[in-house]
């Protein structure tokens, strides 16, 4: 059972008032410790599915600047069974079951620096995008995959479908941009090794990349729907995100391959798989996150949330049956 110990240090005067708070939340352990004269540090133990309510009710007492609440994940605790009983009663008398993910802002902090554009983030897109390059000129599935292991790609996707969710236009933004300019530099690197190297149409794994199927729009939901669920349980989502960087750096390298060598038709055809693959792994996501019940805590910012979803929701789902109708039309989508 995964647990959370949280911990706030407020004025002696408070310690009394945070205490009597919390007794309406289902915990394991509240205990004060007296730090000083002055102030007093209230621990908390609990489950991970009602650390958020616990968090909203201290954010709500304590708005100040100088009540930190810190939030530290419990790798273990004895005697386990007397932890387990426990547990498993507060969870009889809590009147809603608790969702089984962790907290909003434990969600949030855990993406928020994947939105951040680095020389680290840059560098791992340049070097997946040179390894898909020779996967791709020599038909190798196994290289493919090992550019996929490196790409660094689900992390700005999972922070732009989160931002989405919470209708927070700053890490959007951050997401966005940080999006861009990988996307960016793999199409530029894949055009300028296209240009050199010439011939490259006829190999099978590239013009695999061309053309859109039914089974690629499901792998990207697949892929976009597992990764917000194992990021909001707090498992580990590295495989998940070789899955999601197998919808989008081939038929992006393939993209850029293309368009060096001159072949535009074969071209438009990768570019359409990855916008595809794009809307729906971020579109999976964000209905994800709206499953697992993750919302902003105040009613103005629930507010900023829904116009933010409806427009991302709308705006998708017009792209990606435009798209799609197009592509029918034209003739290079399957099923």
């Amino acid at each position: 059972m995964a647990l959370r110990m949280i911990e706030i240090v407020v004025p002696n005067k408070q310690a009394n008032a945070t205490v009597q708070l919390l007794k309406d939340q289902t915990l394991l352990e509240c205990r004060r410790v007296r730090l000083s004269d002055e102030e007093t540090m209230v621990r908390i133990l609990l489950s991970v599915e009602m650390c958020e309510k616990a968090l909203e009710v201290l954010s709500k007492q304590h708005p100040g600047k100088h009540s930190h609440v810190v939030v530290f994940p419990v790798q273990a605790i004895l005697p386990v069974e007397d932890i387990k009983e426990k547990a498993e009663s507060e969870k009889k008398q809590a009147e809603e079951k608790p969702p089984e993910r962790i907290g909003r802002e434990e969600l949030y902090e855990s993406i928020k620096d994947s939105a951040r554009c680095t020389y680290v983030y840059l560098l791992m897109i340049a070097l997946s995008t040179i390894v898909a390059t020779i996967g791709l000129m020599r038909n190798n599935v196994a290289i493919i995959i090992g550019a996929m292991v490196i790409a660094p790609m689900l992390g700005p996707n999972m922070a732009l479908a989160l931002a989405t969710t919470l209708g927070d236009a700053g890490l959007l933004l951050r997401a966005f941009l940080t999006s861009l300019a990988g996307y960016g530099l793999a199409i530029g690197m894949s055009v300028c090794f296209g240009f050199i190297l010439f011939e490259i149409p006829s190999l099978q794994a590239i013009r695999s990349h061309t053309v859109v199927g039914f089974g690629d729009m499901v792998i990207a939901l697949a892929s976009g729907s597992a990764a917000a669920l194992a990021l909001a349980s707090g498992a580990s989502a590295i495989l998940i995100g070789v899955m999601v960087a197998v919808s989008l750096l081939p038929p992006l390298v393939s993209f850029g391959l293309l368009l060096g060598t001159g072949h535009l038709h074969l071209a438009f055809g990768a570019l359409s798989l990855f916008l595809i693959n794009l809307v729906c792994i971020n579109l999976a996501a964000v209905m994800t996150f709206i499953f697992q019940g993750i919302h902003p805590a105040s009613w103005y910012e629930k507010g900023k949330a829904k116009k933010s979803i409806a427009i991302a929701i709308v705006l998708w789902v017009l792209l990606l049956l435009t798209w799609m109708g197009f592509l029918f039309w034209k003739g290079p989508f399957v099923f």
